[in-house]
Formats: C-alpha cells, sequence, structure tokens
C-alpha cells in the first residue's frame, strides 16, 4: 500500500512537472517595457542616452540574424524621417513549435530639441522652451520577415537648455 502511494506521488509530480511549450503567433509581439530613466539632455547623440526595454515573443523562435540585415526599427514620431536601426544578435531557433520571449535593453541616444515654428532652430538651447517631449515608435522583424505589431514608448522628457 505505502508502495502504490510512493508511486503516484511520484507519477503525478512527473506528470505536473511536464509543461506545454508557449503558444506564441509566428509573428514577434512587442510589448514597452520601461525606460532606465525618463529625461536626457538634447544633444546631436553623444551627449547623453538612456536604455530602453522591450518585452518580445515570438512563435518560431526567429529573431535577429547572420547578416547584416536590421531587426529593430525606432521612429521618432516629432520627425517624418526614418528609423533609427538596429540589429539583433542572432537567436537559434529551438526546434519546431517552441516559442520564445524575453527582453530587449536598446540604448537610445540623446536627441534634438524641437521648436514650434522651428524658433529657436533645433538642438540650441531655449528659456522659452525648456523642455520637449519626445515618443518612439517601435517595431521588430524577424529572419521570415514577419513584422511585430508596432508600439508608442512612454514619453521622455529632453532637457532643452
Amino acid at each position: 500500500m505505502k508502495a502504490i502511494a510512493i508511486s503516484t506521488v511520484v507519477l503525478l509530480t512527473i506528470l505536473f512537472s511536464c509543461t506545454q511549450p508557449p503558444d506564441y503567433p509566428i509573428e514577434p509581439q512587442i510589448e514597452f517595457n520601461r525606460f532606465s530613466r525618463n529625461f536626457m539632455n538634447q544633444g546631436f547623440g553623444p551627449e547623453d542616452s538612456i536604455v530602453m526595454y522591450v518585452n518580445f515573443t515570438d512563435g518560431d523562435g526567429d529573431l535577429g540574424s547572420n547578416d547584416d540585415s536590421l531587426d529593430v526599427f525606432i521612429t521618432d514620431t516629432r520627425l517624418n524621417a526614418g528609423p533609427l536601426n538596429y540589429k539583433l544578435p542572432f537567436i537559434p531557433e529551438q526546434g519546431a513549435g517552441n516559442g520564445i520571449s524575453g527582453e530587449i535593453a536598446i540604448v537610445l541616444p540623446s536627441s534634438c530639441c524641437i521648436f514650434p515654428n522651428n524658433t529657436p532652430p533645433p538642438c540650441t538651447e531655449s528659456t522659452t522652451f525648456p523642455t520637449d517631449t519626445l515618443i518612439y515608435e517601435v517595431y521588430l522583424k524577424d529572419r521570415a520577415g514577419n513584422e511585430s505589431n508596432r508600439i508608442l514608448t512612454a514619453d521622455i522628457y529632453l532637457n532643452c537648455n
């Protein structure tokens, strides 16, 4: 009787310890997580920076590439310019049906303050407009060319003084 009870407990432990692989869509899905801080000084790039954290899932795990393909696209919503482009490291596929999830950390360089009617010109100091608000649109692309959803980040406040 005691042996049957122990065998049942062991069998139930084995059955409950087996988990199903995640069931994510094959298109990457992203969600804004946080910034390392929500402010930085304006500049042309190296003057200041923040780190953006984005959570991701991908049903077939085909993120990143071994070539020069770009995978992360970040657009300043204040501008009509092309996106900042970043490359993810190659993530080997874990096998058919295995999804992956995780967090991506991206260092974002400083940007210029943009003032109404461009007065004063961008990237100059302004006491009239001491701050500017920056929001990024972000999306990923996997090796199969599937694009993720597009997200907007939280506000970043630029010090224009």
